[in-house]
């Protein structure tokens, strides 16, 4: 491999985030590493993300720019750019959020040494402080996941790794994904993903170093803080219900358990918080149904909910 030779595609995709794409792109040639592609792929934007990228595209060779005319939803964009993949390392970077300098030298670099499937690193969350987005510190369940550096190791190993179910704090090598594929047509795509990436890989690295910043979005645009939406809610719960299937399809009984302390912890609190006051008394049937199959669940005795993690929520 030459010096100029890609040896990662980063996988970039987007609508209407105009705002904050130029940030995102600029955190990847701000890259120690400076061997990636990037497929910028704007899903049916009314804004200005369509014109971002395609500047991009034209003034790095690195870039290419792909446009669907309607929205198609993430999981069908980072579809259509898994498939134009052709390095042998991939990995994902949501057109809103933005890596970290060290990022793509960090988790290269560690896949190189280890020859482990996928490696996976930490990430802080930044919020709009009234002035600029301010990043927060690693929260309990990513440091639970990711720290200490582990190399070769396996979700029976390492059962805690289930709780870092983003696709952006990873990559990973291409013949993964050879059958791998987002669902398309709902929302939380990820998490139904990384549980079977766990779960299939021969082994896998984590690594504490913070990779990215993942962004809340002051206007509450994103798709994480629309949870009091009933859609959203429904494939919310699908994909918590999907990602302990696959743990327990695998045999993993204690990343089960992981999961379940977190879900307890941080998922299900604030849905009841949601059901107490919601117009539409489905929202409370749903959550409750949900919160019944998780107390159902063999694995429910031993998860109790780690009061760190409770206490993190509020930041």
């Amino acid at each position: 491999m030459t010096a100029a030779s890609p040896l990662v595609t980063v996988i970039v995709p987007g609508r209407d985030i105009a705002a904050f794409a130029p940030n995102a792109l600029d955190s990847l040639r701000a890259q120690t590493e400076q061997r990636w592609h990037a497929i910028l792929v704007d899903d049916g934007s009314s804004d200005g993300t369509g014109a971002i990228f395609r500047a991009a595209a034209a003034e790095d060779h690195r870039f290419r720019h792909i446009a669907h005319e309607a929205s198609r939803g993430l999981g069908a964009a980072r579809n259509v750019a898994l498939d134009l993949v052709d390095t042998e390392l991939v990995g994902f970077l949501d057109g809103d959020d933005e890596l970290t300098p060290t990022a793509l030298e960090r988790l290269t670099g560690t896949l190189a040494e280890s020859g482990s499937d996928f490696v996976a690193g930490a990430y802080v969350r930044t919020r709009y402080d009234g002035e600029r987005y301010a990043a927060g510190r690693v929260q309990p369940w990513v440091s639970a996941a990711t720290d200490p550096e582990r190399l070769g190791t396996t979700i029976h190993e390492h059962p805690h790794a289930s709780s870092n179910i983003v696709a952006w704090s990873k990559i990973s090598r291409l013949d993964l994904w050879n059958d791998l594929r987002f669902p398309e047509g709902v929302a939380y795509e990820d998490q139904l993903v990384a549980q079977t990436m766990y779960t299939r890989a021969r082994a896998f690295d984590v690594i504490p170093d913070v990779v990215v910043r993942w962004r809340l979005r002051a206007d509450g645009t994103s798709i994480t803080q629309g949870k009091a939406q009933l859609p959203v809610l429904r494939d919310y719960i699908e994909a918590l219900r999907g990602g302990i299937r696959v743990l327990h399809e695998a045999g993993a009984a204690e990343a089960v358990s992981a999961r379940l302390e977190l879900i307890l912890a941080m998922d299900v609190p604030p849905l009841i918080d949601i059901a107490g006051t919601h117009p539409d008394p489905e929202y409370a049937t749903l959550v409750s149904s949900f919160v019944a199959e998780l107390e159902a669940l063999p694995e429910y005795s031993r998860a109790h909910p780690d009061p760190n993690i409770t206490a993190a929520l509020a930041w």
